[in-house]
This record gives C-alpha cells, sequence and structure tokens, in this order.
C-alpha cells in the first residue's frame, strides 16, 4: 500500500484551498500512471484502468463507487468494454484537493 492511500481525506469546505503547483508535483510523483487533464477550466485527476472483459470492468466501477461512497467523495466513472476511465477532482472548490490525490492512491489499490 502506499504512503498516500493510507492518508486520511479531510472534509472539503467550498473555501477550501486547491493544492498548488508545488504539491501537485509531489503529490503526482506518488501516482505516475495519472494525469492532471482541464476540462471548462476545471483541473482533474485522470487515469484509464484496462481490463480483458466489460464484466472485469463493471466490478472494478463497483469496487471504487464502495471506495467513493465510503470516502463521500465521487469521482466520474466511465465504464466501457475492457476499460475504466476514473476522474477525480473536488467539486465544492472546482479544481483539485489533497482528498483526490488520496483517492486516487486508494483507486490504484482496489486496482490490484
Amino acid at each position: 500500500m502506499s504512503q498516500l492511500s493510507q492518508q486520511a481525506c479531510e472534509a472539503c469546505r467550498s473555501d477550501a484551498p486547491r493544492v498548488t503547483e508545488e504539491e501537485i508535483e509531489r503529490l503526482g510523483a506518488e501516482l505516475p500512471e495519472w494525469r492532471i487533464v482541464e476540462r471548462d477550466g476545471i483541473m482533474k485527476l485522470e487515469r484509464v484502468f484496462t481490463f480483458s472483459d466489460f464484466q472485469q470492468a463493471l466490478a472494478f466501477t463497483q469496487r471504487v463507487g464502495e471506495l467513493a461512497g465510503q470516502a463521500n467523495h465521487h469521482p466520474a466513472l466511465l465504464t466501457e468494454w475492457g476499460r475504466v476511465t476514473v476522474t477525480w477532482w473536488s467539486h465544492k472548490i472546482k479544481g483539485l484537493h489533497r482528498n483526490d490525490f488520496i483517492l486516487a492512491a486508494r483507486t490504484d489499490e482496489v486496482a490490484k
């Protein structure tokens, strides 16, 4: 398990600070397969996971959904045949928070 995945998430308020560029570099180094994307001016953390069939992709989607429910923080999940795209960002602050990186690390753990 990664050290990042073991960290606690904090409740995110609408006035919570977004991560800085320095934090993005440091936290991103622990998540080499994730990439930063920007859509509609909002920075998000995204990764595509691949599977051998739709059933495996769907089972992974369910496990990520359970993880999200436990954390009360919900990603965008696109489930397709043999792949799932997971996108984390903090809706309240319209950008990236430390929680997004923690949950991306936990998503990696779910994929193992």
